[in-house]
């Protein structure tokens, strides 16, 4: 992912969020370094697959169709979350952020 190989791009996220089919998750992510250009980029990961692309934006936040929920960006672009409003099973996966 592109915050992995960039410095000052550097992303921050909790190490596990957990929750019930059904129940709303937030999932946060931290890039206190971001710069004006850079996008905010969220990927899942499902169990035996690659690296799905979910979204991305610049600065407003955005619906998502598949998995259900919504993409937050703070003001200062500092932060984000992901937000899966009505988690299935099949959505168990590792959520990944990027900036880049």
């Amino acid at each position: 992912l592109l915050a992995a190989a960039v410095g000052r791009a550097q992303v921050q996220q909790e190490p596990l969020v957990e929750t019930t089919e059904g129940t709303e998750i937030s999932i946060n992510c931290s890039h206190p370094n971001i710069q004006s250009n850079d996008f905010i980029h969220w990927y899942r990961q499902l169990p035996d697959q690659g690296p799905e692309f979910l979204v991305s934006t610049l600065r407003d936040s955005k619906d998502l169709d598949e998995p259900l929920g919504k993409l937050w960006v703070a003001a200062d672009r500092r932060s984000s979350t992901l937000l899966l409003s009505r988690p299935r099973r099949r959505d168990a996966a590792v959520y990944y952020c990027a900036v880049g």
